[in-house]
């Protein structure tokens, strides 16, 4: 189940206005022209700003994501009409050969169940091709990101387009082991109308994701730094083997 911030219109609307600072995208950008990649599938599109900018470079794109109010704002967008849309996790793939398998900021570690996460490995790997590749980070826990989770270090106003003065920030809710859990907080300047969107992450060590990745079927090429968060994230880099 997506967070509300996802799923809630009134809210997914926001997500690109304030989340408009994206180098992060510019790393998996070069990750896939120097793989050659000429088919992707972005896992968590979301809003399909990644799945976008693919097109638009020329790349052949799926993008699949469970909550059908992002997919939305995403189909409305100039260019949409080139990728195919696809609503759901990743149970839901139809069968596919892509060169590589996205999945862009926190994707990966919201998938906090087990059993989900397994799942969404594997069915990558089988909508990869033989020698295909699969890009993906999650956060370095010995960085403790959850610590600066606070209004004080978060607190903006953006004003958005159409919908008028946006307030926002987060506040860390629970850390139970490697689950972190939090909540963002919308109030719009035009109603006072405050909305919620709670989220957890699965916080999960290098080493465990390298066995997870195994256990799949993957060879792990890689685990590289963030070029825009250097030291804060593990990005990494898996192939499906040719045989």
């Amino acid at each position: 189940m997506a967070d509300e911030l996802f799923t809630d219109p009134r809210l997914a609307v926001l997500y690109d206005p304030l989340e408009a600072d994206r180098p992060d995208l510019d790393a998996y950008l070069r990750i896939a022209e120097h793989l050659n990649a000429r088919t992707v599938l972005d896992i968590g599109c979301g809003t399909g700003v990644f799945a976008l900018l693919l097109a638009d470079r020329g790349f052949e794109v799926t993008g699949l994501d469970p909550a059908a109010a992002s997919l939305d704002v995403a189909r409305a967008k100039p260019g949409a009409e080139h990728i195919r849309w696809l609503h759901g996790d990743a149970t839901a793939l139809p069968p596919l050969q892509v060169d590589l398998v996205t999945m862009t900021a926190n994707v990966a570690q919201a998938i906090v169940d087990p059993g989900l996460w397994h799942t969404t490995l594997t069915r990558a790997r089988n909508a990869l091709r033989p020698g295909g590749h699969l890009v993906f980070e999650t956060r370095n826990p010995a960085r403790r990101a959850w610590e600066s989770w606070t209004r004080a270090n978060s607190h903006t106003v953006t004003d958005v387009s159409g919908i008028g003065e946006v307030a926002s920030w987060v506040e860390l809710i629970d850390v139970d082991h490697q689950l972190v859990t939090f909540r963002w907080h919308y109030v719009f300047a035009s109603t006072g109308e405050e909305l919620t969107s709670d989220s957890t992450l699965h916080f999960r060590e290098s080493g465990e994701v390298e066995a997870d990745l195994l256990t799949a079927g993957y060879q792990l090429r890689e685990i590289r730094d963030a070029p825009d968060r250097p030291g804060k994230e593990f990005v990494f880099l898996a192939q499906r083997p040719a045989q």
